[in-house]
């Protein structure tokens, strides 16, 4: 977990911290505990935590969006968009009603009741914003840009108020840090400098600028330490350098104070609480450090030690005090920054964890008078100086009374009492609705404005001081004065009266003379505290020493008032003139007027002091105010119901003339819509007579204009028919030309074709002589591929006249040793030698019918390879189509004419075998009948001639339907007669040159026929069946 942001509420008891994943956890000082209270899942750029709603705190996220949650209820009350840029900084108004979000390109103002966005803060993107943040205790808005230019604003009108003279402080510094006191009076910057510049911004001015030292390089953040006794214009500023090192400067002395954070733990943001008790800062490694400011500044306050110690010469020389040497020694007093014990890098540093300190509770009360300076100190003070410094103002912690907004008795303040500063007359009406929320009789009385007033002036930059201070005030000072609401304090009244009978009952008389009443001597000067008739120095002077003594003083200082102005009052006569000499300034010596305070007190007797009346000095008691109900109530009941009913009889009265108002504005509406009604109906009856006389007028004119345009049309008629005879004339012209160039065009097209049919008929001549040729080379090629078959069905022949020779020669061995009569050995040889012929005979048949299933294979192959070259003859042009089947069916004719020769060739075979048959049955028939010798020769020439039968006999079959089933895709055939076998790629007319084509291939099929016949009876002459003689069987 590594933590970016952290800020305090506004009492500064909690603080709220973000870390890197978007977590917020606050932090309970009093309560010792912390809680997540949210997870954004983004990481914070700038928190907000001191809202007019406690429990909601503001939180930007690196969206460049502003998120507003709960604490209680960890839920989230808003969503604000708007930047394009990360926002740096959050500022809230001190009524936590408004805020500003501040980015480098923009600075945004929020209204945090409603969340809306009132107005936005668009500069150059060359410039550049550093920071835009609210002024304490007034509606002015502080703008900070790049270019080191300040400028203050107005919030409600947003108007520019004055703008700060740029600094001399060359070009290489600029502004970066900002730091505002608690009462808005001094402005700190820094920057990319060692100097710090403090800026008066009351006099818009450049008083001081200081010096740091020179590890100083830069400022990154600058913050002021409140002090509760300083009236908010703190003295000790927060320096945050570039080191990591945060030190604490004495803006008048220049003197350091203290500081916190080293080189290696160093400080990267730091938040100090508003009531200025605890700092906290964000370490580098992302922890978060709490420091107590009462226990840093403990060595700065401690007193400085005696000049002279004192020994006591009665104990022994040689005690430890006196070995010590601590005799009366001078030590000389610096007025540099105190030393503190040094501590080691190796020492480790214990982490303190939040809890309460038991033994130093009593010792943290800032607010009271016992841990302070004690009354005793503070009126040696008093008599030394005659007032007191104003750096010990009291003052507490405020209440939710200003959330309830602007008292409904005040809201027209500013008519009643005019005053030329808006800032002061809205400190007064808050201070004014404060107090009459707190108690209803403050919101009936009317001189509570004079009363308090003078607080608010002087308390004008601190509310919550001037609230509490004219509370107490009135719980003391003002004791029994609302017993006789709605009259003046008769008894206190009285009370004056007698002590100024006491001491001067001359002037007394002279009052009774000229009928003037205490009300016109004493009410004056008490409902206005002495305001109108002191000066401000005189003014404090006096309540000085009123807030040290009794509150019987205020009375006694109205008395001695009176004393010390008894000879000009001896010379009035008239009531005029009192009156306007208790409203007035006048002469007087404050100084002797005090004195004459103090012997009033002591010499006015027991029986008619006030003292004995009034009660002792009480303070406010702590956390909640007392309740004041120390008037008549049912007077002020009374009152506020009948100011109540008066309120709502306005109203009602102001409903009425409002509803009134706007009857008679209707009367007066429809009256006035009624004239114009009867208005307009004569004007349009004016109109519609004139319009009448225009229409008849116009009438005339058309008639005219209709004569004037027929003669027009007539000529525009005659010059149409005379444009329409030359366009005619035209076109006709045009058409001509038309048709002659359309001749030239087709004239230009007749030769264009004749030159391409002559081209064409060219190409198709050079074709023809190609195709000539390649069909020539075709013949040759195939001729040559004839001889080689017909050289090979020439040796099968001669194969199979060789064995029909050696069959013969066997069957005539066979029957001339039939007829013969050998012995069994020679039988026996001769079965031998025809079993090993028969044997032999076996391996030549069976070597043929390999042969021939080889022969089967490779036609096989060649009709699958001819199934292809026919799919791509498919693909040839329609234009040849014809051509096609022409030479398919001359093709067809000629292997019919084969398939019949090979059938006679087969039927002869056919007859040749019968007649072996026969020739074999005589044997067979004539042959001696002997056991053993001739059943071998008979299954041997019975096997013998079956093989034969069926080498003749299924041979010519299987050939001729193989050559049948080949006959239309045989590649020599197809290439000899199939002209689309050719890759001319010049596309002929068919209708040119078929005649000579044709018979040209007729002759070409012509020379083939007789080429074949030629060689078939050569094979016959050279291959000639064997003739033998007749034999003759005895």
């Amino acid at each position: 977990m590594r933590f970016l942001q952290v800020a305090f509420d506004g009492p500064g008891d909690c603080f709220l911290a973000g870390d890197h994943l978007g977590n917020i956890y606050v932090f309970s000082l009093n309560r010792n505990r912390f809680d997540l209270v949210q997870r954004t899942l983004q990481a914070c750029t700038a928190l907000a935590f001191h809202l007019h709603r406690k429990s909601e705190f503001l939180v930007a996220l690196a969206d460049y969006s502003v998120k507003c949650f709960d604490t209680d209820t960890k839920d989230l009350v808003s969503w604000m968009r708007g930047h394009e840029s990360t926002i740096t900084s959050i500022s809230v108004h001190g009524s936590g009603r408004y805020a500003v979000t501040t980015s480098s390109d923009t600075a945004q103002l929020w209204d945090l009741d409603t969340f809306q966005r009132k107005r936005k803060l668009n500069v150059r993107q060359s410039v550049g914003i550093q920071k835009v943040f609210f002024l304490p205790l007034s509606n002015t808005i502080l703008s900070c840009f790049k270019d080191n230019s300040i400028f203050a604003w107005e919030s409600d009108t947003l108007t520019c108020k004055y703008q700060l003279p740029a600094p001399e402080a060359g070009p290489h510094f600029q502004y970066k840090a900002f730091a505002i006191t608690r009462d808005g009076r001094m402005l700190a910057a820094g920057g990319k400098s060692n100097n710090l510049h403090l800026w008066c911004l009351s006099s818009k001015q450049l008083f001081r600028i200081m010096q740091m030292p020179s590890a100083v390089r830069s400022v990154r953040q600058l913050e002021f330490l409140p002090d509760n006794f300083d009236g908010g214009s703190s003295q000790v500023l927060g320096v945050l350098g570039q080191d990591g090192i945060m030190r604490f400067i004495n803006i008048q002395t220049c003197k350091l104070v203290f500081d916190i954070g080293s080189h290696d733990d160093g400080i990267v943001t730091s938040s100090i609480s508003p009531n200025g008790r605890h700092i906290a800062s964000v370490m580098e490694n992302g922890s978060i450090n709490l420091y107590s400011i009462q226990a840093l500044t403990k060595e700065v306050n401690k007193p400085p030690p005696p000049l002279v110690k004192v020994v006591d010469l009665t104990k022994d020389k040689d005690s430890t005090a006196n070995k010590s040497g601590a005799t009366s020694e001078k030590v000389n007093v610096s007025a540099g920054r105190p030393c503190r014990p040094w501590k080691s890098k190796q020492e480790v540093v214990k982490t303190k964890y939040l809890q309460p300190d038991e033994t130093n509770g009593s010792d943290n009360k800032e607010n009271e008078l016992s841990c302070g300076i004690s009354k005793q100190r503070l009126r040696s003070i008093l008599k030394g100086f005659g007032e007191y410094p104003a750096k010990y103002s009291a003052s507490s912690a405020f209440s939710s009374l200003t959330d309830k907004g602007t008292h409904p008795q005040y809201t027209l303040l500013h008519q009643e009492y005019p005053l030329k500063s808006r800032k002061l007359l809205r400190v007064l009406q808050r201070t004014l609705s404060t107090l009459a929320h707190w108690s209803a009789i403050f919101g009936e009385a009317k001189y509570l404005p004079l009363l308090a007033f003078p607080f608010v002036k002087l308390f004008q930059n601190n509310q919550l001081i001037c609230f509490e201070v004219v509370a107490t005030v009135i719980t003391n000072w003002c004791q029994h004065w609302f017993e006789y609401f709605p009259n003046p304090p008769i008894n206190i009244l009285g009370m004056v009266e007698n002590v100024l009978a006491h001491h001067d009952k001359e002037l007394l008389q002279h009052f009774v003379k000229y009928d003037v009443t205490s009300q016109v001597y004493a009410w004056p000067l008490l409902e206005t505290l002495f305001s109108e008739v002191l000066t401000r120095e005189e003014w404090l002077k006096l309540f000085d020493n009123v807030f040290s003594n009794p509150p019987s003083f205020l009375l006694m200082a109205v008395v001695s008032y009176l004393l010390c102005s008894h000879s000009p009052l001896l010379h009035c006569n008239q009531k005029e003139d009192f009156e306007y000499f208790f409203h007035h300034r006048n002469n007087l010596d404050i100084s002797a007027m005090i004195r004459e305070t103090y012997h009033v007190m002591e010499s006015t007797p027991t029986e008619i002091h006030p003292q004995k009346l009034l009660s002792d000095f009480v303070p406010l008691t702590k956390g909640q105010y007392p309740i004041f109900n120390k008037y008549p109530e049912f007077i002020v009941d009374y009152q506020s119901q009948e100011r109540e009913r008066i309120r709502q009889e306005e109203l009602e009265y102001l409903r009425e003339r409002q509803i009134s108002h706007e009857m008679e504005v209707e009367a007066i509406r429809r009256r006035a819509e009624d004239e114009a009604w009867y208005q307009q109906q004569e004007l349009l009856r004016g109109a519609e007579q004139q319009r009448r006389q225009l229409l008849i007028e116009e009438e005339q004119r058309l008639l005219q204009q209709r004569q004037r345009l027929t003669a027009v049309k007539r000529e525009l008629k005659m010059k149409e028919l005379q444009l329409l005879e030359a366009a005619r004339k035209r076109f006709m012209k045009y058409q001509q030309d038309q048709r002659k160039m359309e001749l030239r065009r087709l004239d230009d097209e007749i030769e264009r074709k004749m030159s391409l049919r002559e081209r064409e008929a060219a190409t198709v001549v050079q074709d023809v002589e190609i195709r000539q040729m390649e069909l020539e080379a075709q013949r040759r090629f195939y001729e040559q591929q004839l001889a080689k078959e017909l050289e090979s069905e020439s040796q099968d022949v001669r194969g199979e006249l060789d064995t029909n020779r050696k069959k013969a020669e066997l069957e005539e061995q066979m029957f001339w040793r039939l007829m013969e009569t050998e012995t069994d050995l020679k039988d026996k040889k001769l079965l031998e030698e025809s079993l090993a012929q028969a044997e032999r005979l076996c391996s030549e048949t069976e070597w043929k019918l390999q042969a021939l299933q080889k022969q089967k294979q490779e036609d096989a192959q060649r009709g699958k390879h001819y199934e292809d070259a026919a799919d791509l003859a498919e693909s040839i042009k329609e234009q040849e189509k014809q051509l096609r089947d022409v030479i398919q069916e001359l093709e067809a004719r000629k292997w019919a004419e084969v398939s019949s020769r090979r059938a006679h060739l087969e039927t002869e075979r056919l007859t040749q075998s019968a007649t072996d048959a026969e020739r074999r049955k005589f044997l067979q028939s004539r042959m001696v009948q002997e056991v053993q010798p001739q059943d071998v020769l008979q299954e041997t020439e019975s096997e013998y001639s079956d093989r034969l039968y069926e080498l003749h006999v299924d041979s010519p079959d299987q050939n001729s339907a193989a050559d049948d089933k080949e006959a239309p895709s045989k590649p020599q055939n197809i290439c000899l007669n199939d002209v689309s076998a050719s890759s001319s790629s010049t596309h002929f007319s068919l209708d040119r040159g078929r005649e000579n084509l044709e018979s040209k291939e007729r002759a070409l099929m012509s020379e083939v026929r007789e080429l074949r016949q030629k060689l078939a009876s050569q094979a016959r002459r050279k291959y000639h069946a064997p003739q033998h003689p007749g034999t003759q069987w005895t």
